[in-house]
């Protein structure tokens, strides 16, 4: 190898630590800072930290209900906004507006309707809602067709009672010359009927809403049994039947006297699809929190339930109710489950990615450093395999010079410590293939 060449490549193999590091660890930082924003890509965003839920009318079943889910939202750091509503249908309206910022509602069922939803799924079921049509009446009632030519409070505009109502109403072929629908609901139909404005009213709520408890210990307000409610649920299908057994209400005044067969539609919690997931658990741990215990017309577990009737439910919702809440979740505040929840997105893949890196390029290194130093010894091989044989004192001379120019260069290197050995046992050799030169050269001198 020509001197100039020695003097080109040994430039090259100077300050060893710090090219190879370059080198090498650029090319691996690169890997992975470029795994790091793939992965980012598909990193959920973090949950947020309010979402406004529709309900009803104050002091109505949905307010209480979203009273509590407010309160156990609050728990792991969510504000749930609470956004007053006529009831089901205005819900079900405010949920369609994008612009409405409402996330989440409850809406009765056969309210939604499904070629209507896009973007919208269900949670599930969280509560029967039955539905009481009280009449000023002595005798007992147990036929909507018994309501000919009568006055009837089916419940405000936008409320899912008077959809229900009018539903009823329409379904037993009660015209409007047939009744008077008179579009009042609440506390002010319960008015209109305990002073003889209106004959009927039809209310929708739990049994132990006080205006419903009211309107049970009024005279003459006789609660409508539907007779025929096994084929009313056959037909619409949003429909349960529920018993009221004799007794319940009250056991020492035998309230009501005999069984009362009811209507029931069923809450459902509906939600916009992309409602973070992390969210939609929380509102269906809240659900079981506030749906879970039992009372007249069902047991204890039996909401929250993935039963649906008009709206596909959530793949979320499906997860929940086969293997519960997510596994971080059951164990770490809900903040801490979705920072870690995140964070594998990056981790995994980052791992994925490094650890290859870690086992691949420490060796990667060493072998560079050591070629670096190692490639001297073809040189060395080179010079002492011509001391074998009789040279002429020109090619002594030249193979001196090499010797030099590849012990300066070399006492110029800066190799890792790691390696200093090897760079000694370099210098070492050269000596000896020196020692060999010169007495080769004294033995073709002689």
């Amino acid at each position: 190898m020509p001197i100039e060449q020695s003097k080109l490549l040994l430039r090259q193999t100077r300050r060893l630590s710090w090219r190879e590091v370059l080198v090498i660890g650029l090319p691996s930082v690169v890997i992975a800072v470029a795994g790091v924003w793939f992965a980012a890509r598909f990193m959920k965003p973090a949950p947020p930290d309010h979402i406004t839920l529709a309900t009803g009318v104050a002091g109505g079943g949905y307010a209480e209900f979203g009273e509590r889910y407010r309160k156990r939202l609050a728990r792991d750091g969510v504000r749930l906004d609470l956004r007053a509503s006529a009831g089901s249908v205005d819900n079900w309206a405010l949920l369609r507006d994008p612009k409405s910022g409402v996330d989440a509602a409850l809406v009765q069922s056969g309210i939604a309707n499904e070629d209507d939803a896009v973007g919208l799924v269900a949670l599930g079921s969280v509560a029967y809602e039955p539905l009481w049509v009280f009449c000023d009446s002595d005798k007992p009632i147990d036929r909507l067709p018994g309501l000919k030519g009568k006055r009837l409070a089916i419940g405000v505009p936008g409320s899912g009672t008077r959809e229900l109502a009018k539903r009823l109403i329409a379904f037993n072929g009660l015209d409007a010359g047939q009744v008077t629908e008179v579009e009042i609901g609440g506390t002010e139909a319960a008015e209109a009927l305990l002073t003889h404005r209106v004959d009927c009213m039809f209310i929708i709520a739990a049994p132990q809403a006080g205006l419903l408890k009211a309107l049970i210990y009024a005279p003459r307000a006789e609660i409508v049994n539907f007779a025929q409610a096994e084929a009313y649920v056959r037909r619409l299908h949003y429909l349960t039947k529920v018993t009221l057994p004799e007794g319940t209400i009250d056991l020492e005044d035998n309230i009501p006297p005999r069984d009362i067969t009811l209507l029931a539609a069923t809450a459902e919690l509906v939600v916009r699809e992309d409602l973070h997931p992390a969210i939609q658990m929380l509102l269906l741990q809240a659900a079981e929190e506030v749906h879970g215990d039992g009372d007249i017309f069902h047991r204890e577990g039996d909401f929250p339930s993935a039963h649906r009737f008009d709206l596909p439910l959530s793949d979320d919702a499906k997860r929940y109710y086969k293997s519960g809440p997510p596994f971080l979740q059951r164990y770490l505040p809900f903040w801490l489950a979705n920072f870690v929840d995140r964070m594998l997105v990056l981790l995994i893949p980052l791992v994925a990615i490094l650890f290859p890196l870690f086992r691949i390029v420490p060796p990667l290194y060493q072998w560079r450093v050591r070629s670096r130093i190692y490639r001297w010894y073809g040189e060395l091989m080179f010079i002492e395999n011509e001391t074998r044989r009789a040279m002429t004192a020109g090619e002594q001379r030249d193979h001196e010079a090499r010797l030099d120019a590849i012990e300066t260069l070399v006492n110029d290197l800066e190799p890792p410590l790691a390696y200093a050995d090897q760079f000694y046992a370099l210098r070492t050799h050269i000596d000896f293939v020196r020692d060999k030169l010169a007495k080769a050269t004294l033995t073709a001198a002689g």
